[in-house]
C-alpha cells in the first residue's frame, strides 16, 4: 500500500501506541482512535468529557438508567438499566425507590446489589468513606447535584435522597457507573503493608483499580498502558444479551490530531476514528470506508463570564456576538457536518419556548449594537477565549475559532485564543472563570450536552450552580432564573414540566450568556469491516452489538 505524507504522519504519531504486541490467537479486534489526548480514567467514573462515557464508561459499566442508543431515528431515551423501576415518594418528593435488577454480577464474580449502589454512591458523596476518589468526584457530583445519599431498603431495593426535589435525578443516574466494591476491597487489602494511611492506601487501591477494573458491562478491561492505549475483552457473561458482544477485544487510541486520525484509518492501523478532519472525509470515503452521522443533542458555544469587569456584562454585546457568525459559511467549512443553532434546543423541540431574540446572521445590526455599547473600528472589544485543541465534543475547536475570531473582528471584537489541553479545558470549567486556570479569559469553549434538562440549561444559569458545584462557569444567574428552575424541577408531569423547561429556555436564549455557534452531527469514520453500526441521536454510542469482519 503506498505511503503518503498523511500517513507518515499517523506512523509517527502512534507508532508507540502501536508496538505493544497483541494476542498470537486469531480474534476479532477493533481499534478506535479517540480525539483525546489520554485514556479516559478507567476505574469506574470517566475523565474526558463525554468521550470518557463513550469508550471507558458505557463498555465497562453500567448505571442504575441507561440511554437507549439502539436508534438512528428516535430521540435517545431513558430506560431501565442495572435498575428495572423507580418512583419518587409521593409524600416526599426528595426520596426515591430504585428496584434493582437480580442476577447481575461484576466482573471479579461477586454480585451486583443495594449495598453496591451504596458504596457507588458513597465513593462520590461521602468524603469520609474508606473508599471515598476524590479524583473522581469532581465529574460526577457536578453532574447528579442533588444526590446526597443512598440507603440499603432490602438486597435489591435502594433509597436515594435528594437535597430539594428534582425530577431530574432518573436522568442524571445515567452518569454514576458502578464498580465493584468486592474487587476494589481486594486490591486495598493487597496494598504494601507499609502504607499505612487510611487515604494513601485508598488512593494506591483506585490507581490498581484502574489498571485491574471491574463493572457490570459487555467489556472488561484486560491491559492499560497511559496515554499510549486502552484494552478491553468481552463479557460473555453479560446481564442482557441484545448487547452481549461478539467482537473479542476493543483497543482505545489516543489520536487528539484529526490528521493524524484521518492518516491511521486511512493506512489501516485504526478502525474507527472521531472527528475525521473534514477535507479528507471525500478520500476516506473513496478509500471504501463509512462516514456515520446523526444530529446530537448538543451545543458548541462559547461560554460567556459575568464576573466584574467583564466584557459580556451588556447584552447588546453578547446579542452583537451572536448575530455576527455566519454559520452556513462555517457549516460548509466543516464539510457539512454541522447543524445550525437556534438556542440551546431548536424550534420545534419541546422546550424551544419561542425566545424574543433571535440567533441569526445579521452583522449590520451587530455593528449598531457594539456602537450603541461605545466601540467601533478605532476602539474594539477585546475579548479572550479558552478553548482545547480536541477532545470530546470540540468538533474542529481550532478551525471553528480561528473562524470565529475573523468572523468578530468585523463586529469591532479583537479576539485572543488560550489553547489548552482538553482535559485541562474540561477542569477550568468546573473550576470557573475566576479560578486561575482560566487565566483571566472571558469566555471558555466547551462543549455541552442538551439530552436532559440539568445538562441543557440548570447548571449553566443557577446560583446554585457556581463553581465548583457544577458548570455555571461564568456565574450567570439570578432570581428570576432560580425560579424558572425550581418550577421545571418540581414539576414531576412531564408535560408540565416540558412548559416550565420553555419559559426557561425563552429567558436563556434572551439573555444569551452564550455564544451559540453549532450542533454537532457526530462525524466519526469507520472501516467497512465494522458492522451493525447504529448512530443515535446522542452523544453516546454502543460498541457492544457491533460486528467486526474477519
Amino acid at each position: 500500500m503506498r505511503m503518503s505524507l498523511l500517513r507518515t504522519t499517523a506512523a509517527a504519531a502512534i507508532a508507540a501506541t502501536m508496538s505493544v504486541a497483541g494476542p498470537a490467537w486469531a480474534e476479532t479486534t477493533l481499534t478506535i482512535g479517540m480525539t483525546a489526548a489520554d485514556i479516559p480514567r478507567t476505574s469506574g467514573q470517566p475523565d474526558q468529557g463525554f468521550e470518557g462515557n463513550r469508550f471507558t464508561g458505557i463498555p465497562m459499566y453500567d448505571a442504575l438508567t441507561h440511554w437507549d442508543l439502539s436508534s438512528e431515528t428516535d430521540p435517545s431515551v431513558v430506560i431501565p438499566g442495572l435498575a428495572t423501576e423507580w418512583a419518587v415518594n409521593p409524600d416526599d418528593p426528595t426520596r426515591w425507590t430504585f428496584t434493582l435488577r437480580e442476577g447481575v454480577t461484576f466482573h471479579d464474580g461477586s454480585p451486583f446489589n443495594a449495598e453496591a449502589v451504596v458504596w457507588n454512591v458513597e465513593k462520590v458523596l461521602n468524603d469520609q468513606a474508606p473508599h471515598f476518589a476524590p479524583d473522581q468526584v469532581g465529574a460526577t457530583t457536578s453532574r447528579m447535584p442533588t444526590l446526597r445519599s443512598a440507603s440499603v431498603i432490602d438486597e435489591y431495593t435502594v433509597e436515594l435522597v435528594t437535597s430539594q426535589p428534582d425530577a431530574f435525578l432518573p436522568l442524571n443516574m445515567t452518569m454514576l457507573f458502578m464498580a465493584s466494591p468486592t474487587h476494589w476491597q481486594a486490591l486495598y487489602d493487597a496494598v504494601d503493608a507499609s502504607v499505612t494511611d487510611p487515604v494513601a492506601r485508598a488512593a494506591a487501591a483506585w490507581t490498581a483499580f484502574a489498571a485491574d477494573p471491574s463493572g457490570t458491562g459487555p467489556f472488561m478491561g484486560d491491559l492499560l498502558v497511559p496515554r499510549e492505549r486502552f484494552e478491553m475483552v468481552r463479557n460473555p457473561n453479560y446481564w442482557d444479551p441484545a448487547r452481549t458482544p461478539t467482537i473479542d477485544r476493543v483497543v482505545l487510541i489516543p489520536l487528539p490530531d484529526a490528521n493524524a486520525r484521518t492518516a491511521a484509518l486511512l493506512s489501516g492501523q485504526v478502525d474507527w476514528i472521531e472527528a475525521p478532519a473534514p477535507d479528507a472525509i471525500p478520500r476516506i470515503e473513496a478509500e471504501g470506508n463509512v462516514i456515520y452521522s446523526n444530529p446530537q443533542p448538543h451545543v458548541w458555544p462559547w461560554q460567556f463570564s459575568f464576573a466584574e469587569g467583564s466584557p459580556w456584562l451588556d447584552r447588546r454585546v453578547r446579542h452583537a456576538a451572536n448575530l455576527c457568525v455566519n454559520r452556513e459559511e462555517l457549516q460548509v467549512l466543516l464539510g457539512g457536518y454541522m447543524g445550525i443553532p437556534q438556542g440551546t434546543v431548536n424550534e420545534g423541540h419541546p422546550w424551544w419556548g419561542n425566545p424574543g431574540f433571535e440567533i441569526t446572521y445579521d452583522p449590520d445590526a451587530a455593528r449598531a449594537l457594539m456602537e450603541e455599547a461605545g466601540f467601533g473600528p478605532g476602539n474594539p472589544l477585546p475579548v479572550t477565549v479558552q478553548t482545547s485543541a480536541s477532545g470530546s465534543g470540540q468538533m474542529q475547536p481550532v478551525t471553528m475559532n480561528e473562524y470565529i475570531q475573523q468572523s468578530l473582528a468585523d463586529c469591532f471584537f479583537d479576539v485572543t485564543l488560550d489553547v489548552i489541553e482538553w482535559n485541562t479545558l474540561f477542569t477550568n470549567w468546573r473550576q470557573g472563570a475566576l479560578s486561575d486556570g482560566s487565566r483571566g479569559a472571558d469566555a471558555i469553549n466547551v462543549s455541552f450536552a442538551t439530552m436532559d434538562p440539568f445538562f441543557a440549561m440548570v447548571r449553566f444559569v443557577s446560583t446554585q450552580t457556581f463553581p465548583p458545584v457544577s458548570n455555571n462557569w461564568g456565574y450567570f444567574g439570578n432570581d428570576e432564573f432560580d425560579a424558572l428552575i425550581a418550577e421545571a424541577r418540581t414539576s414531576f408531569d412531564a408535560a408540565e414540566r416540558d412548559a416550565a423547561l420553555a419559559r426557561l429556555h425563552a429567558r436563556v436564549v434572551e439573555e444569551a450568556p452564550f455564544l451559540w455557534v453549532a450542533n454537532d452531527v457526530g462525524p466519526r469514520a469507520m472501516s467497512p469491516a465494522v458492522g451493525n453500526v447504529v448512530q443515535p441521536k446522542s452523544w453516546f454510542i454502543d460498541i457492544a452489538p457491533m460486528t467486526m469482519a474477519d
